[in-house]
């Protein structure tokens, strides 16, 4: 059996994205990885869609960690992990974002010795009341690879004393919006199954912590969303934490069309047809961008400043901004997959550096 060079920790449905993107760039280049699973998006509609419909090898360790606080889903993760990367002795433990399996793959490799490398580096929002946020400083400073989307955070970085092992490769998933936008024009028949028409809807997801874990706050997200789904027929599909917190603290959603989890595919179609996007996701702030559709954000920060600055994206506790929008030359040429697997391939060994 070929050494293992790379072994890729995901766990949710963002990760599954990024990790289509790098895995074909590891394939091409000849380099070896395996992928393992944490388990922390295990429903169908979150997880094994997206490794069908983006052709992810199938992970080689499925760990099954869902559910609980962060400390003890990490904590579960950390434990699990552990065992694994000491059978598997990868060259480099690859971790994506800021969710909690990011934080246990990250933690689990630097405790073992083994060099981390982190695609999203650097983004910062500077509420560390996000646990997002600890997630991705944590992770970027025990990295020996920090995989820079934009220069932004490169220089986030540098504030923060990391310049060793820091690399702008643009971001991953401009590489992924623009491959699944011609395959959703093709596969993706969600449009016909809602009954929607191009430029006469919005998309709306929530899932954020700091809208679902209060009952005053989610009250607020939601009442915002009606409000704007009584001026425009709004789609929202619905996230398995939005789902247990109204199930919790039910309110009234107004005529906020709630559907099912969507595939990468139709959720590539409905946003990129949309009149607005309405969220509390950072990946889906961007996607509205690669896609031209004008974001509000449902925060009052955001780790995605460009897209403010830039017009295309504003903060629910903002003012409307009637400055012109510009478009973003942060984000790579569509191959931040390539680049990140040439990195890999030299700091593996693969290739001569």
């Amino acid at each position: 059996m070929s050494p293992v060079r790379v072994l890729s920790v995901v766990g949710a449905r963002p990760q599954f994205v990024k990790a289509a993107v790098v895995s074909r760039a590891l394939a091409r280049r000849g380099l070896a990885e395996v992928i393992a699973h944490t388990g922390q998006h295990g429903d169908p509609g979150m997880s094994q869609v997206f490794f069908d419909e983006l052709g992810i090898p199938d992970p080689a360790y499925h760990l099954g960690i869902a559910g609980g606080g962060h400390g003890a889903m990490t904590g579960r993760m950390l434990q699990a992990l552990e065992p694994v990367l000491e059978r598997a002795r990868p060259d480099v433990v690859l971790v994506y974002g800021d969710t909690n399996s990011t934080l246990a793959g990250a933690l689990a490799a630097a405790k073992l010795g083994i060099p981390v490398a982190h695609v999203e580096a650097g983004l910062r929002s500077f509420d560390r009341r996000m646990p997002e946020e600890v997630n991705r400083v944590v992770a970027d400073h025990v990295a020996s690879l920090l995989l820079c989307p934009t220069r932004r955070a490169v220089a986030n970085l540098a504030a923060e004393g990391l310049t060793q092992g820091v690399h702008h490769v643009g971001d991953v998933m401009l590489d992924a919006a623009l491959r699944a936008a011609a395959e959703a024009e093709r596969r993706s028949s969600v449009l016909d199954r809602l009954g929607l028409a191009p430029g006469t809807y919005a998309v709306a997801t929530v899932h954020r912590a700091e809208n679902t874990d209060d009952p005053a706050a989610l009250a607020r997200a939601m009442g915002w969303l009606a409000a704007r789904a009584a001026e425009r027929p709004a789609v929202m599909p619905l996230h398995p934490r939005l789902r247990d917190a109204l199930a919790r603290w039910p309110v009234d959603l107004g005529r906020l069309r709630v559907v099912e989890p969507l595939g990468h595919l139709d959720m590539t179609r409905l946003v990129r047809c949309a009149a607005a996007v309405y969220t509390d996701s950072g990946g889906l702030q961007k996607e509205a961008y690669f896609h031209r559709v004008p974001c509000v954000t449902l925060r009052a920060t955001t780790e995605w400043a460009e897209t403010v600055e830039a017009g295309w994206n504003r903060l629910w506790t903002e003012p409307e901004s009637a400055g012109p929008r510009r478009e973003i030359d942060d984000f790579g040429d569509g191959d931040a997959g390539g680049a990140i697997a040439d990195l890999l391939a030299r700091a593996t060994g693969a290739v001569a550096a």
